[in-house]
């Protein structure tokens, strides 16, 4: 079976649910689109001015957006949410200010919430972001990816598959590489498959990762 499908569109209404949610008229839906893309840069761009990002444990696993007639509801999804709220407990106001200035809304009220991931690295995400790390570090892309296969490993996945594509380790004619790890089921509707892709800007140009990771067994 080719695989020319969005994994995570793929299992919408099974597995799958949208990490946004609203409703809007024909009309008035790419400006709620713009709106959520808008919010997420937003709060990636605070988020990655505040932390240093030393690895994915502090970078963001996903950003669920709810939306009513007065209010818009996010929900930030981090593996170590401490980081944002130590030290500066206001920093989640500023965030909110922040986002409510760029979308430049007054009749809707902005809240922004922030869920603790308990295993890290079942998210694809942040799994990629860990290797992106490496990957600036300028460590082999094979011990980077063995090193991340082993940590979702531990946290209790059933299979992982990391793919990197891209000027590899800086050599000339850029290829696609990629490992895997237990059961990947990608053809399998029922099976609970969580995915990313990840662009990661090296010295030596950009390379892309994409991240599958199979959490539990077919039902």
């Amino acid at each position: 079976m080719g695989q020319k499908i969005h994994p995570l569109g793929f299992r919408l209404g099974t597995t799958q649910s949208h990490d946004s949610i609203w409703f809007a008229q024909p009309k008035n839906y790419s400006e709620n689109l713009k709106e959520d893309k808008i919010i997420r840069d937003c709060i990636k761009n605070y988020i990655q001015k505040t932390i240093r990002i030393s690895s994915g444990v502090e970078g963001i696993g996903r950003i669920k957006i709810k939306k009513r007639i007065d209010l818009i509801q996010v929900i930030i999804y981090m593996g170590l949410p401490k980081l944002l709220i130590e030290g500066k407990p206001r920093r989640i106001e500023e965030l909110q200010t922040n986002v409510q200035k760029k979308l430049n809304c007054v009749n809707r009220k902005i809240n922004i919430a922030i869920t603790r991931i308990p295993n890290a690295y079942r998210d694809p995400n942040i799994l990629a972001e860990f290797i992106a790390g490496q990957l600036k570090n300028r460590i082999s892309f094979r011990k980077a990816i063995k090193k991340a296969i082993e940590l979702a490993e531990q946290a209790g996945t059933k299979g992982v598959q990391v793919q990197i594509a891209g000027r590899i380790d800086g050599k000339e004619i850029a290829r696609v590489e990629w490992i895997r790890e237990g059961r990947v089921p990608l053809q399998t509707i029922r099976a609970k498959i969580d995915y990313c892709s990840y662009t990661v800007r090296t010295i030596y140009g950009v390379l892309g990762i994409k991240v599958w990771i199979f959490l539990n067994n077919e039902e």
